[in-house]
């Protein structure tokens, strides 16, 4: 280290030991700017990366192919021809098994038999995995330990199987977990059931299951086409590839995490902003410092090297201790989100190294920040700075001319220094914005999990009749529209592997969704599709192009493109077609008889009405359907978001109030000289905090409504329009904390200027 820098390092470490208080205040305003970007960061980082490190651990398959039960050597033959094949699991898998643990059960159960093995698609996070010799152990998923309560040596029973011994508990990332999805999965060993079962040599499960792992990833393409080419004689033949895992993941919640990674990005800015607003305001605070170093001799460069290092001194270790609290604060509710999504949380190691570059990064922010103004006010003359501390304000007695007059003082005090005025109501007003569009984003989770028209479903109701009965249901008071709604998987016979939902209704589909267009025209004839802008952007369609897929049918079916839709369902990828093209290739026409409702329909009376039809009515759910554990733990992550930025906005009232009552020290000491007390100073300077906070409060709705809410938008995804915006009653709500903080931001600052003495204040002002 040179002479000048050492020199530098001590100067600033003197002055920050001679003002302790002020130092504080400057560490907790970085500190609170490190804890909206630790949690921020941690969001962001853990939700975008959770599902490629679930599956990268778990040696996710390429391709899973699940079909008819076969005899195992038959399926054998043809899976170990098909190129570029690495390794292939068979596997036996039985559905709708009744698993019951003390106080919990599920008729949903699913049990896999896998050999042993390597290869098994699923990672054990903790206990072991099953081996042939646990006749009675299982491997149950994260999601059904975590909702029932179960651990490694627990009991749980399995269908007929009676009582099985948990030996471990895995991450399975080709669903969402327990209870998201409906369905609870366990693993057997099939080795340990046969010996189990008193089965002889050479037995065998049947196989209905096949899990199959690319030697070459990039080139999965032709592993997927050989493996529909050969699969003749195999019925009930489903594909699902790793992309289209991704999209299972994203019919659960895959908006609700592009969401909270938007948000983590605009809260990422909102910190840099506050942190370089924080140094520039530490300058200010020094002038009358940086006017009498000049006085003495000192040159500007040493002065702007001063400054630099006191706000890196600084910086350091309050950024740090922001950036560790924010981790530890998200962590636990973002861990909780990828727990219902099946995928793992980030290593303390991977978020450290994160966390250290944001560090270093804060640091030379926050020290480039403070040598720009110092560098500015090093180039005045030493004179003007000297003489920018103390203005003379005249007072009107110890009220100031009455309450009025005390508080319109307090607004003419911090108004005086007008850019500075705008700079702090900017960020003020930054940090407001962020808290609004943090309440517009859980009201659009809750439309999301609650409301249909969300997705733009425009049925309340859903009934399973056929197809035949809809003129019948139509017919009922109370229902102005009824048809069969068929939805079908598919994937693109253009590219395969690339998963689609086919939504088909009879003549015009907005009758009963409508999802926003984004380009081209409805849908008016058999041959024509609209299709979401996820699977636009999927598969390069536009307007003009040709949809070629293939459904669970002998044939494919090719449409023409006419429109693109702004879909939420299944991440965008989601095609709206009549049905006669479906029917034509052979594809199975199923779904239920969906209602729309005039506005007051008696649904008792149309519920009555479906009982004599033979069906019951079932009212239409959002997104996120019985999500309520995912909805529960994001609750808890958007309360510590917004508990931090809160604690920003009251930090920088109370920083702008202790910037201007020691600008004004003279003027505030010479009230308190003739007579004011406690209460005068509060309302003295909670007229300078009104000044401040109602200007943001203007700011903060212009900036959600006009920039931050369409930018989280279109970051959050490309194939929705998203209600975003706050609403009138969220406004006010913020107003009235943000008032609030103000007021307490006041009572602070007036019990700290209390405790100075009057003759310290007196001496500034003569």
């Amino acid at each position: 280290m040179s002479g000048s820098a050492r020199f530098a390092v001590r100067a600033a470490g003197t002055s920050l030991r001679a003002q302790p208080g002020r130092t504080l205040l400057t560490a907790l305003g970085i500190a609170a700017a490190g804890l909206v970007l630790g949690v921020a960061l941690t969001v962001a980082f853990s939700l975008s990366t959770g599902f490629d490190r679930a599956a990268d651990r778990a040696d996710l398959p390429t391709v899973v192919a699940r079909f008819d039960a076969r005899d195992p050597a038959a399926v054998r033959r043809t899976v170990g021809a098909l190129p570029n094949l690495a390794a292939a699991s068979y596997r036996f898998e039985r559905t709708g098994l009744r698993l019951r643990a003390p106080g919990h059960a599920t008729g949903q159960g699913v049990l896999q038999v896998v050999p042993a093995g390597r290869r098994r698609g699923y990672a054990i996070v903790a206990g072991r995995d099953v081996r042939a010799s646990d006749t009675g152990g299982v491997v149950i998923e994260r999601g059904l330990a975590r909702a029932w309560n179960v651990g490694v040596g627990d009991e749980l029973r399995v269908g007929r199987l009676g009582a099985m011994r948990v030996v471990g508990i895995a991450v399975q990332p080709d669903n969402v977990a327990f209870p998201v999805a409906k369905t609870a999965r366990v693993t057997a060993s099939s080795e340990a059931l046969l010996a189990r079962f008193g089965a002889r040599p050479g037995d065998a499960f049947p196989v209905d299951m096949v899990a199959l792992w690319a030697r070459d990833p990039a080139r999965a393409d032709v592993l997927i086409s050989a493996a529909r080419q050969s699969s003749f004689g195999l019925t009930g033949l489903r594909f699902l590839t790793r992309d289209g895992v991704r999209t299972l993941i994203g019919q659960a919640a895959g908006i609700v995490v592009a969401l909270l990674v938007a948000f983590g990005i605009v809260a990422a800015g909102l910190a840099g902003v506050l942190l370089a607003a924080g140094a520039q305001s530490e300058v200010q605070r020094s002038l009358d410092r940086i006017g009498l170093t000049r006085a003495l001799g000192a040159s500007p460069r040493a002065i702007v090297a001063t400054h630099a290092a006191r706000g890196a001194l600084v910086c350091a270790p309050a950024a740090a201790l922001g950036l560790a609290a924010g981790a530890l604060l998200a962590r636990g509710p973002a861990g909780g989100v990828l727990s219902s999504l099946n995928e793992l949380a980030p290593s303390w190691g991977a978020l450290a190294l994160l966390l250290g570059a944001v560090e270093v990064a804060a640091i030379a922010l926050v020290a480039a920040c403070a040598a720009l103004p110092a560098w500015r006010a090093a180039r005045r003359a030493p004179a003007a700075l000297l003489r920018g501390g103390g203005d003379v304000v005249e007072g009107r007695g110890p009220g100031g001319g009455g309450r009025g007059g005390l508080v319109a003082l307090g607004a003419q005090l911090v108004a005086a220094r007008r850019a500075r005025l705008a700079s702090i109501v900017a960020v003020l007003g930054a940090a407001t914005a962020v808290i609004l569009l943090l309440l517009a984003l859980a009201s659009t989770l809750e439309a999301l999990r609650d409301d249909p028209a969300t997705l733009g479903k425009k049925y309340q109701l859903t009934a399973r009749l056929p197809a035949g009965d809809a003129d019948a249901v139509a017919a009922l008071p109370g229902v102005t529209a009824a048809a069969q709604r068929v939805s079908i998987p598919a994937v693109s016979a253009s590219l395969l592997g690339s998963p689609l939902t086919v939504v088909a209704y009879p003549g015009d589909h907005t009758r009963f969704e409508a999802p926003p267009l984004a380009a081209g025209r409805r849908v008016r004839g058999p041959g024509e599709a609209e299709v979401g802008v996820g699977l636009a952007d999927a598969l390069g369609l536009r307007v003009g192009s040709t949809l070629a897929i293939q459904p669970q049918a002998p044939h494919e079916a090719r449409f023409r493109v006419v429109g693109i839709v702004r879909a939420l369902q299944d991440e965008g990828r989601v095609a709206y077609v009549q049905p006669d093209r479906l029917d034509a290739a052979g594809a199975e026409l199923s779904g239920p008889v969906v209602l729309r409702l005039a506005r007051g329909a008696n649904r008792a009376r149309i519920a009555a009405g479906l009982r004599a039809l033979g069906a019951t009515a079932d009212p239409v759910r959002g997104a996120t359907g019985d999500s309520g554990a995912l909805l529960g733990v994001l609750a808890s992550l958007l309360r510590v978001v917004a508990l931090s930025v809160a604690l920003v906005c009251l930090h920088a009232l109370v920083s702008a109030l202790a910037l201007t009552a020691r600008e004004r020290r003279g003027a505030v000491a010479t009230l308190r000289a003739v007579g004011a007390d406690g209460r005068a100073l509060r309302r003295l300077l909670g007229g300078a905090a009104a000044a401040v906070a109602l200007p943001a409060l203007v700011v903060a709705v212009l900036l959600e409504a006009l920039v931050l809410a369409p930018l989280v938008a279109r970051l959050a995804s490309g194939y929705a329009d998203l209600p975003l915006g706050a609403s009138a009653a969220q406004v006010a709500a913020v107003g009235a904390a943000l008032l609030a903080l103000a007021g307490l931001a006041a009572a602070l600052t007036a019990r700290r200027l209390a405790r100075e003495p009057v003759v310290a204040g007196l001496r500034e002002e003569a």
